[in-house]
């Protein structure tokens, strides 16, 4: 594209061409505030590694499709290295998409996924740590999920699901495409190559699970293993288990465990193995610290009653390793000592929402993965003392933008339970004025928000405080990060005290006086979608806005329509419908709809297999028939549990600032016109890439 046009586009850009006709007007007022389309485009890093002397930094850096400019698809991911002086260097961008970083034994390598060129599917390639061209290593008749390379650099392992058969494609063509549900699934098989082979031939391991993770032990003749009995997403959460195998598939140890698992590493030696695991088989969250010997088996917990959420952790030594905990709303990093469980803190809370822990094996060199409410997720040097040292900036043209205040929030519940939540003041807040609140409320509800970078297309947190909105993020019973029991406090209480909270919160900054009462919206996804719902029937009183996403509408049927019945009550309902059905009923948002009076939009994928989209639909049915509210439902195809394409998220983002403003801060009655005008901003985009072609050709004659 010619520069000139690049321009143009950048202006329009900054003149917020994609939200004409939204009435966002009052954002001229302002110095630099941020645009929706902005918000949906920001660049963050989403993987890192490092190699094993520490003298070389991966990364992936996310980068969106431009709406309106771009064909519809997923976010590109591409290749950087990134050296202690924050100096980068590109290995592989573009229009491509890679993931799975290793660095090979010898340093020399860096391994990834991909698929390239004419890959029928996703392949393992390898690229110099020096520059070159990538090198494709294997590819196979499936896509490769994950791999491991055994310490010795001769061993490949990986996981693939079975090939199609050759005659399924055929079959499709002629109209034989029945589906059965639940048993089509095929699990993901376990293979082994050697990489010294002049011809790989990867060998299938028999494994009679399907595999979700692996890893080499040091010995190089190990694989540490996470299965589950099927494939169904069920089992991944609630009933897979780590074991060791030898490399003819042989079990030789198992790690009993009860609940969800994450991570899992070998110590140095292979003598033990740290995990991420539950506390039983009620923990909402994989958020433990446990230690398997390898040896006996035996697990024990390595920060027991920790009130925090382990999100991640690194070997340092044979005794020693590092683990990243979030509590409350801030992260720490702590250093264990795993044979008398000292432990001392390496960096205390309240210096960034770190996400990711890498340390290099023979090296004290470590990196993290960090956002901030200034910048989404970068990487930073973690030196051994604790100090942290930014390496990367994806968008460096938000240093311009005006920043509103955000802050954590504590109160307490009607019960007198101590709350917490992040606050984001209007941009321009003028101390004893009393303005509309937009509250976000997190999903799961085995989740938690962090005070760092909010900005989603779901809440576009610094266009709405630039637009003069106060925005609340609880972190209500039954969120992580304050200890598992904090965690079950919502459990076998659906929309009880976890709902309440919600009011109370409201209560607390109308009491404050930062608050107007009677404008007062709520939004959220999945569970925060639940609660949406409720707000919009049950707690009609308390909220005059509502924009419900991917939410629960009946409990009796999202039981029968979801991928995670099994999770849903061992974690959650800690009971089964048919054993209590009235209650599941009264505990359902449209066992209140005719009471509703908040007008609720209602948006949805059509693709969710987690909160069916009937759950959208029966709300939306019930409240239209009953015809006392505006309500509007939009459905998003190819889309699942979350809009993942940028013009999605684009759409979703404008509608949702639409509703709000129609009727928390123009007090509207009837519903606002259905159209967004992306018809109108393509067309201007691709007038002014017209002129500008045509001006380029008359200064060129």
């Amino acid at each position: 594209m010619h520069s000139s046009v690049k321009n143009l586009l950048s202006q329009l850009l900054r003149a917020k061409v994609v939200l004409v006709g939204l009435a966002l007007c009052s954002t001229a007022l302002l110095a630099n505030p941020i645009s929706l389309e902005q918000t949906v485009s920001v660049q963050s890093v989403t993987e890192l590694a490092i190699s094993n002397d520490g003298k070389h930094t991966a990364f992936v850096r996310n980068r969106p499709r431009n709406p309106y400019r771009e064909d519809d698809g997923s976010s590109y991911r591409e290749l950087f290295m990134v050296n202690e002086q924050g100096q980068q260097t590109p290995f592989i961008t573009g229009d491509i998409r890679l993931g799975n970083l290793k660095f090979s034994p010898d340093n020399r390598q860096l391994y990834f996924v991909s698929k390239r060129a004419k890959d029928k599917f996703a392949s393992l390639y390898k690229i110099a740590v020096n520059g070159g061209e990538a090198v494709q290593v294997l590819s196979h008749s499936s896509a490769i999920a994950r791999y491991d390379i055994s310490q010795d650099g001769r061993k490949l392992a990986f996981l693939a699901k079975p090939a199609e058969p050759k005659a399924k494609a055929e079959l499709s063509k002629k109209g034989f495409k029945a589906e059965v549900y639940e048993e089509d699934l095929q699990l993901s098989q376990l293979w082994l190559t050697d990489l010294t082979a002049a011809e790989l031939k990867p060998q299938l391991i028999s494994i009679d699970a399907n595999v979700l993770s692996l890893s080499f032990a040091p010995d190089n003749k190990h694989l540490l293993i996470r299965t589950a009995p099927t494939a169904l997403i069920d089992d991944d959460y609630m009933a897979s288990q780590y074991q060791l195998v030898d490399l003819s598939g042989k079990t030789v140890q198992h790690f009993a465990t009860a609940g969800k698992l994450d991570k899992a590493a070998f110590s140095p030696d292979g003598s033990k193995v740290a995990l991420i695991g539950s506390e039983d088989i009620h923990d909402p969250s994989a958020g433990r610290l446990l230690l398997a010997d390898v040896g006996s088996g035996n697990i024990t917990e390595l920060l027991p009653n920790y009130m925090g959420h382990v999100q991640d952790f690194a070997w340092r030594s044979n005794t020693e390793l590092d683990y990243l905990g979030h509590v409350g709303t801030e992260a720490e990093i702590g250093r264990l000592n795993v044979r008398n469980a000292k432990r001392s803190s390496l960096v205390k809370a309240g210096n960034g929402i770190i996400t990711r822990l890498e340390v290099a094996t023979n090296s004290p060199q470590a990196r993290v993965l960090l956002n901030k409410p200034e910048h989404p997720t970068e990487v930073y040097a973690l030196h051994n003392r604790g100090a942290l040292h930014r390496l990367t900036d994806s968008n460096p043209w938000l240093a311009g933008i005006s920043m509103p205040k955000q802050q954590t929030i504590r109160h307490q519940a009607r019960d007198g339970l101590e709350l917490e939540g992040i606050l984001i003041y209007p941009l321009h807040y003028v101390k004893g004025k009393q303005y509309p609140l937009v509250m976000v409320v997190h999903g799961g509800p085995e989740a938690h928000i962090s005070n760092g970078w909010l900005d989603r297309y779901a809440s576009p947190v610094k266009l709405m405080a630039a637009e003069g909105y106060m925005q609340f993020f609880p972190n209500y019973r039954g969120s992580t990060g304050r200890g598992v029991a904090f965690s079950k406090l919502g459990q076998n209480d659906y929309a009880g005290k976890e709902f309440d909270d919600l009011v109370d919160a409201k209560q607390h900054l109308v009491d404050q006086g930062l608050v107007d009462a009677s404008k007062v919206g709520m939004t959220g996804g999945s569970y925060g979608g639940y609660a949406s719902a409720w707000a919009a029937t049950k707690q009609t009183e308390h909220f005059a806005a509502s924009v419900m996403f991917v939410g629960i509408s009946n409990n009796l049927s999202k039981f029968g329509t979801t991928d995670i019945a099994n999770e849903m009550h061992l974690v959650h309902a800690r009971s089964y419908p048919w054993q209590k059905w009235q209650w599941y009923l009264e505990r359902s948002p449209i066992y209140y709809a005719e009471q509703a009076r908040t007008p609720i939009l209602i948006m949805h994928g059509k693709d969710d297999t987690r909160v069916h989209p009937s759950q959208s639909m029966e709300l939306y049915r019930y409240l239209k028939t009953h015809g006392k509210v505006p309500v509007r439902l939009v459905l998003y195809p190819g889309e699942g549990h979350g809009n993942q394409k940028a013009a999605a998220q684009l759409d979703y983002g404008m509608r949702l600032i639409r509703w709000m403003d129609h009727f928390l801060k123009h007090g509207a009655t009837t519903l606002p016109p259905h159209q967004l005008p992306h018809s109108d901003n393509i067309n201007v985009l691709k007038d002014a890439a017209e002129n500008n072609a045509v001006n380029d050709n008359k200064d060129a004659a």
